[in-house]
């Protein structure tokens, strides 16, 4: 079974990935991180790259349980790629951060959080940052 963390380069990112390698490490499960993005823009900041792909893959390299580090910028969104791999893997949960809107930017930007809940076929656990 699977843990799966939607991580991205935030402190809502870093929530999720906290309380995903909280529920791995106590459950001996493997855990998977992934950040993914839609590309064509070389300044999303929802996409990790260089030094924050090396943070998480060191730190993820001194759990005592199997771990992987996925990034997919491959034309899909994340919501797409999230989809894919809960359907691929057997996903136990599905920890996403959420972060504070206004209902304004709720209602203009929508939410991937809503999104995500609505379409995935697992138990998703929403955390927020400190």
């Amino acid at each position: 079974m699977t843990v799966l963390v939607a991580y991205v380069p935030r402190p809502e990112g870093q929530a999720a990935l906290d309380k995903g390698i909280e529920i791995a490490t106590k459950n001996n499960e493997q855990l998977v991180v992934v950040n993914a993005g839609p590309g064509g823009r070389s300044d999303d900041p929802n996409v990790v790259s260089g030094y924050e792909v090396e943070r998480v893959e060191e730190r993820l390299a001194t759990l005592p349980i199997k771990t992987e580090f996925k990034v997919f910028v491959r034309g899909n969104s994340a919501i797409e790629e999230i989809e894919e791999m809960v359907q691929t893997l057997q996903v136990t949960v599905l920890v996403i951060g959420l972060r504070k809107r206004n209902p304004v930017g709720k209602l203009l930007l929508g939410s991937m959080a809503q999104d995500i809940l609505l379409n995935v076929p697992c138990p998703v656990l929403a955390v927020k940052a400190d």
